[in-house]
């Protein structure tokens, strides 16, 4: 059953394990698809955001936050980038990012949620920009566990799971079986890349999915920024391939030709990202 997002007095909600995180605004929109709770909302300070059952996913003036950090580790040190598969990102700003790479020649996305997409491109519609009508784009209404699972060998360049936390449609994103395909449907210099949650809020799931990212693809790393709207505000993104840490080396070539358009990422802002791993995290990845 899913859950709506708290709204009382002007303020809407996330309430995560004792901790509300709350915005002050109005809703615009709140729907049950087949699959969630979306709740579509005008707030004062971050602009227009979405909700997933009760929990914040993203909004207008915080999502460059979280979608740079998650693409341009990838894009900027993959191999190549012509075949880009996009799991999830119903909001189209994973698709958009990847898109600003002129490397790019065919993305796939798949997202479960036809909603999602239809209320994001209504009343979200900066995130997505033009990667609805972008010619390299095809989006299809389905599931992603089941695209990776029937997709042929080395199909991509990179993956990107842009998905919510391990709860609902988003649960079977978080297991060996689903990175494994991951790793199979990559070409060799590949990068997989995901939000692996809050080291904060979601402590044990964070660690859980690096260890198994690292025991599936035999490299990865997280990197760790700020969504100041999620549970702690303390966000991480897990980055991983087959070859070694390559995702630790933006291509000079690449990561100039995006970056002037980032307003979080950088190749510096990257490798400090990488570098702030706490202790108690990395002594835990090391035991």
């Amino acid at each position: 059953m899913s859950k709506a997002a708290r709204v009382s007095g002007g303020w809407i909600d996330e309430h995560h394990e004792g901790v509300r995180y709350g915005l002050a605004g109005v809703v615009l929109v709140d729907e049950q698809s087949d699959f969630q709770r979306i709740t579509v909302v005008d707030s004062e300070r971050y602009g227009r955001g979405l909700l997933l059952d009760g929990c914040w996913m993203t909004a207008e003036r915080q999502e460059r936050h979280y979608h740079e950090a998650l693409v341009h580790p990838a894009l900027c040190s993959a191999k190549a980038i012509e075949r880009i598969l996009v799991i999830g990102g119903g909001d189209g700003g994973t698709a958009r990012e990847c898109l600003r790479h002129r490397g790019v020649r065919h993305l796939d996305m798949v997202e479960i949620d036809g909603l999602v997409v239809e209320l994001s491109k209504k009343h979200l519609a900066s995130l997505g920009g033009g990667c609805w009508d972008d010619p390299r784009f095809l989006l299809t209404v389905g599931d992603g566990i089941a695209w990776a699972a029937n997709c042929a060998d080395a199909s991509y360049d990179v993956v990107i799971v842009d998905g919510s936390d391990p709860a609902g449609p988003a649960e079977g994103l978080f297991n060996r079986r689903f990175f494994e395909h991951c790793r199979r449907i990559l070409r060799p210099g590949g990068v997989f890349a995901t939000q692996s949650e809050s080291p904060e809020a979601f402590r044990q799931v964070h660690l859980d999915t690096v260890r198994l990212l690292q025991d599936v693809f035999g490299h990865a790393d997280p990197l760790y920024g700020w969504v100041p709207m999620y549970p702690s505000g303390w966000w991480s993104w897990t980055f991983a391939a087959a070859d070694g840490p390559r995702y630790q080396s933006p291509l000079p070539e690449r990561a100039a030709a995006v970056a002037a358009g980032c307003q979080i990422w950088s190749p510096r802002w990257q490798t400090g990202a990488f570098e702030a791993i706490p202790a108690f995290i990395e002594r835990e990845l090391s035991a």
